[in-house]
This record gives C-alpha cells, structure tokens and sequence, in this order.
C-alpha cells in the first residue's frame, strides 16, 4: 500500500513515519518521494506499522494509486531513477549505445534477425526486471 502523511517538526525533532524494529530479510517501508508537504511511503502488504507519533497518525492515509499519481510518483522518486539506472546498467554489460544502434540499423534493414532478437530478448529481459523492481515498491 502507498501511505501518505505530512512530516512534523517541533523545535528539537522531525516526526516521519515509524518502521517495526528490522529484521534480516523482512520487508522495508520506502520513502518514495515527497510532493508539496506530503510524504508518500511503501508499505509492503505484509508489514504492521507500529503506533505512529499522535502528531502524524492524524494525517495518514492510504491512497488510491491513479495512473496521474503513479507517473508523479515514478518521475519524483530517486528508487525509480536508480532502478532505471539498473536497467541500462543490465542493457550496457552487453551492449554499448553504438551497438544497440547498429541493432536498430540492422533491424530496419533486414528484418528479425537472430542476432537483434538476441538483443531484443535481453532489453525486455532488463525492462521485465525494472518493472518487477518498481512493484515491489508499489509503482
């Protein structure tokens, strides 16, 4: 789920949101970004949040996620960056730009070849991977 809360701020302390105390392996809440005053959060499905400072369980909500906000959240967020970042890491161990150039050249030019599927196969490979990875963030 996708929470939304405002931060609260007193003279000595910033109130965000409390995660359980962390196990290894247990899932993790993430920060997704902030838009205006408000905090956007991941909460994995299978997480209990435990009792919220007073100044910040009054604001919290789970939102609906439209597809307006989602493409506001993936284009503010730095996990998405990185994770898009990943994907063309994973595109680049194999393929340069002047080689995925010379992919679209060659197919333009000659049609599926074993060679540009190869290449085709591994993008969606890579594509397929960053979307798994957005999910698990709840984008």
């Amino acid at each position: 789920m996708i929470l939304k809360y405002q931060k609260a701020t007193d003279e000595y302390t910033t109130y965000a949101l409390v995660e359980p105390d962390h196990v290894d392996g247990a899932p993790r809440a993430t920060e997704l970004c902030v838009i205006g005053d408000e905090t956007y959060a991941h909460i994995p499905d299978d997480m209990v949040l435990p009792q919220q400072p007073a100044n910040l369980e009054v604001g919290m909500e789970t939102i609906v996620l439209t597809d307006e906000l989602r493409a506001e959240l993936k284009a503010l967020s730095p996990h998405v960056r990185l994770i898009n970042t990943r994907v063309v890491e994973k595109i680049r161990e194999k393929y340069t730009t002047d080689d995925e150039l010379k992919m679209h050249r060659e197919f333009a030019q000659n049609g599926s070849t074993p060679t540009t599927q190869a290449y085709m196969d591994h993008v969606a490979a890579s594509r397929v991977w960053g979307v798994a990875e957005k999910a698990k963030i709840g984008l």
